[in-house]
């Protein structure tokens, strides 16, 4: 619903760019660059953006300043394009992104190694697709466009196709990012389908990306040009709707937004609004699914109201609390309210509840819809909000619980899924379960 037109005016784009001129953005986005100097932009090295994100502002703003000598000795603006010779510090956005469509051209040499950093985080590779390169012996041959940095064997380390075209013409790089999940358009072609992109900073890597971060142009081993660097931030509905349509196979709606057929529990606790269902006031009960999963992987749609306060039944032996007697409960809280402020790290949103503590900083402001998918297999379990794993653990190697109290159904291996109401309407919808060997 929202690519086409764009992308038939990205086309028009380069197409009437030939001349040096700066070319006016497709509608929905602006440019980052003003066309007559590098203003909006710091230099920075491949340096972990959660560092300076934490400066003091007088310390950011001195290092921007001083960063920015040494981008005036390396780049350089001539008619409509931005040239490095392939040396000094990567150019660096001074805005931060969340979810974006990003839309640049570049044209580079033989031998130049580059890329873009999103987030700040290594990295859309650019390179040398050449046997004379010297690199197909850590993927060249395959291409330019890939998440090179990403683990060994990591989906969308490598590009689906070589899709580089020759040297001394110009390549176009479309790009969207929601959350840490990255698409990569080379030349029209997708060469990157929905992959995460792995946190480069992090050896363990199990601390995404941040949330927001800066776009940042790579560049060493030869000249690259680039032009017409584009922008569009996305909305909550369309990242949210990108994220639902990725790998649906199997997937299966448990929830229809009109009746709580299939549905048990304190069913009588929760209403229908506007095709979700949430608690009613004041009401608190467990409402799960009549069908026992074990390994699965569920699908949904959620939305806090101010201090929000509610969970995911996970393998629910259909009473008692499931944070204690069921497998776990995956917390789903408003973390920005102040009531919240003091609770134990398991507690927080995401959270396997009292055992493990998921990253925080990675939902949607209140009122509004998030995504997310959990994973569960075995012992473990995974959490994806808004397209960045924010926990990845295995219960059976807990042993120290939040007030020393145990959780005697964490080693359950089948049970339902729910929803824990906790007197408060957080709202769910679009609710699709996929099982999983």
């Amino acid at each position: 619903m929202f690519l086409p037109r764009r992308r038939l005016n990205f086309a028009l784009v380069f197409l009437l760019t030939g001349a040096a001129m700066f070319a006016e953005p497709p509608e929905g986005f602006r440019s980052l660059l003003n066309g007559e100097d590098i203003s909006g932009w710091w230099g920075a090295e491949t340096e972990n953006p959660r560092e300076w994100m934490a400066m003091s502002d007088d310390a950011l703003k001195a290092k921007k300043a001083a960063s920015r000598i040494e981008v005036a000795k390396h780049w350089r603006i001539e008619g409509a394009e931005l040239v490095n010779p392939g040396t000094g510090p990567y150019l660096t956005s001074d805005e931060n992104f969340g979810d974006y469509e990003l839309l640049v051209e570049y044209r580079t040499v033989a031998g130049a190694d580059s890329g873009i950093y999103l987030k700040g985080c290594p990295q859309v590779q650019i390179w040398d697709y050449t046997e004379s390169g010297g690199k197909w012996a850590i993927g060249a041959d395959k291409g330019s466009g890939g998440l090179w940095n990403n683990s060994a064997g990591a989906f969308g380390k490598d590009p689906l196709v070589l899709a580089d075209r020759a040297f001394g013409e110009w390549n176009q790089f479309r790009i969207v990012q929601c959350g840490a999940r990255t698409w990569v358009w080379l030349n029209e072609q997708l060469v990157v389908e929905g992959a995460l992109l792995e946190n480069y900073f992090d050896k363990t890597r199990r601390l995404p990306i941040p949330a927001r971060g800066p776009i940042q142009l790579q560049t060493h081993g030869g000249e690259i040009r680039w032009r017409n660097i584009f922008v569009r931030e996305i909305d909550s509905t369309e990242a949210n709707q990108r994220l639902a349509k990725r790998a649906t196979r199997g997937f299966e709606s448990i929830f229809t937004g009109r009746d709580f057929k299939g549905w048990t529990g304190a069913v009588a606790d929760y209403q229908i609004e506007g095709g979700a269902m949430l608690s009613r006031p004041d009401k608190g009960g467990v409402i799960h699914t009549e069908k026992d999963y074990a390994n699965f992987k569920v699908r949904f749609e959620y939305r806090l109201p101010p201090d929000g306060n509610s969970g995911l039944a996970i393998r629910y032996p259909g009473e008692g609390n499931t944070a204690y007697v069921g497998m776990t409960e995956v917390q789903v809280l408003d973390d920005t309210a102040e009531k919240h402020a003091d609770l134990d790290a398991r507690q927080y949103n995401g959270s396997v509840y009292g055992m493990i503590a998921a990253h925080r900083g990675y939902h949607r402001k209140v009122g509004e819809w998030n995504f997310e998918e959990v994973t569960v297999v075995g012992s473990t379990i995974k959490v994806e909000l808004n397209g960045s794993v924010i926990l990845d653990g295995d219960v059976s190697s807990v042993t120290e619980f939040m007030a020393d109290n145990p959780h005697p159904g964490k080693d359950r291996t089948t049970g339902s899924f729910g929803f824990t109401g906790h007197r408060s309407p957080v709202a769910f919808r679009n609710i699709s379960i996929r099982t999983l060997p």
